[in-house]
């Protein structure tokens, strides 16, 4: 019965797995006919902070010299329960400083759904909202490529995610190679094949009218993840602009990314468990490939979680002496799934070769599959401890400005 079960769920495992492989061809192709449109929408620039004195004072000024009418945006920092100069640096620099005192309610989630709230009530009405964290950078082009896309027709767009500090150490540059995996070979295939796209917590932009309609009602610890459930659902399938770059200050320690990556996964349980099945029944029955296609990604964690414990019970067994007491796929097709295997870690090379990394970047991939691996203890560990809700603050501790980022790139 063991050996079935097992059997059964490696079997499944392999087809989800096989999918995915299957989807990250659809990303080595990119369109380049993008339609664009004269600056008309406007915006309000909301700024995520919370004890970031830091860093904001870099992204304001980043925010401040966009490209685009200035006129046509404002820019609010939400200073959620801060105990630093976070509002004071904001005023000093001539944005809206927002300021929410509520240390039971902690996490952006509440402090957006806040922020709304009260923007809904001022009297300027702005056409899109769009959403950055403190530590971030942004292309100059954001607003335009925004402005492109809701003219188009788009209701809720992702912008490219980079890292802004990839070689800091081998955390953040394994941070760097997981983004450019995800921008060309997770979301860019989803674009090319119509498919729902997937918010990756900053760099979002959302039409006004959708917000006011659904409202906010995020407020996991994955807000992102959440709202593009909640988009689906209702049939507003999330786009991605590969062009609109913003960039995303990583951890530099271990430590510090294990403690980011287990709220991650903790809030990833808690949406895969409310919204798999009546996304996935829902696409069933409509017959949307995207509904189901983003069901399946709501489930990864449950996949990560169980394909761990399946490859270490088959290890420890096939480590035992004598005849291995599990079948295991592997074993029935070894040249098959070492084929598999090799592919699977052959896209992240293909999505650093695909999107010009430097080539600085290809020496951590040596250390690569170690910050892979990580994910299994802290997934397994998030599995036990879902229910734990606590918001967590990841620290800054240097500036780093766009110009200083561009010039590092250049060289």
């Amino acid at each position: 019965m063991l050996d079935s079960i097992l059997l059964g769920l490696q079997i499944v495992l392999a087809m989800i797995g096989a999918y995915q492989l299957v989807l990250t061809f659809f990303g080595w192709y990119r369109r380049k006919n993008q339609i664009e449109h004269a600056p008309q929408k406007t915006f309000a620039v909301l700024v995520a902070a919370h004890n970031e004195e830091q860093v904001v004072g870099a992204l304001i000024e980043n925010l401040k010299n966009l490209d685009y009418p200035k006129e046509l945006y404002d820019i609010f920092v939400i200073c959620d329960n801060c105990t630093d100069n976070t509002a004071q640096i904001a005023r000093d620099l001539g944005v809206h400083a927002c300021e929410r005192n509520n240390p039971k309610l902690r996490g952006k989630g509440y402090a957006i759904e806040w922020m709304l709230k009260e923007l809904w009530k001022m009297p300027r009405e702005y056409d899109a909202v769009v959403m950055f964290d403190a530590d971030n950078l942004v292309s100059t082009d954001y607003l335009q490529h925004m402005n492109n896309d809701l003219c188009n027709g788009s209701k809720v767009i992702q912008a490219y995610l980079d890292t802004k500090n990839p070689h800091d150490s081998w955390i953040t540059a394994a941070y760097a190679v997981t983004y450019w995996y995800c921008n060309r070979l997770w979301q860019l295939p989803r674009t090319n094949l119509g498919l729902a796209n997937y918010l990756g917590g900053t760099g979002m932009c959302f039409e006004s009218n959708l917000l006011k309609e659904i409202g906010w009602g995020a407020t996991s610890l994955v807000e992102d993840l959440e709202f593009t459930m909640r988009c689906v659902m209702r049939g507003v399938n999330p786009t991605f602009n590969y062009y609109a770059r913003v960039y995303d200050e990583k951890p530099l320690t271990f430590k510090a990314s294990a403690r980011q990556r287990l709220r991650w996964m903790q809030g990833h349980f808690n949406v895969a468990r409310r919204y798999f099945f009546p996304l996935f029944w829902k696409g069933i029955k409509e017959g949307s490939w995207a509904k189901i296609d983003t069901a399946v990604y709501a489930l990864n964690v449950y996949n990560l979680f169980i394909g761990s414990i399946v490859t270490v019970v088959l290890w420890v067994d096939m480590t035992l002496p004598g005849v291995p007491n599990f079948s295991s796929l592997f074993q029935m097709a070894p040249s098959f799934f070492a084929v598999f295997s090799v592919l699977t870690y052959a896209q992240f090379v293909i999505a650093l070769i695909l999107e010009k990394a430097p080539w600085k970047s290809y020496k951590y991939l040596i250390t690569f599959p170690l910050f892979l691996l990580s994910w299994w203890p802290i997934t397994f560990y998030a599995f036990f401890t879902q229910n734990n809700k606590q918001w967590s603050h990841t620290e800054h501790t240097r500036v780093i400005r766009l110009e200083d980022m561009q010039s590092k790139q250049a060289s």
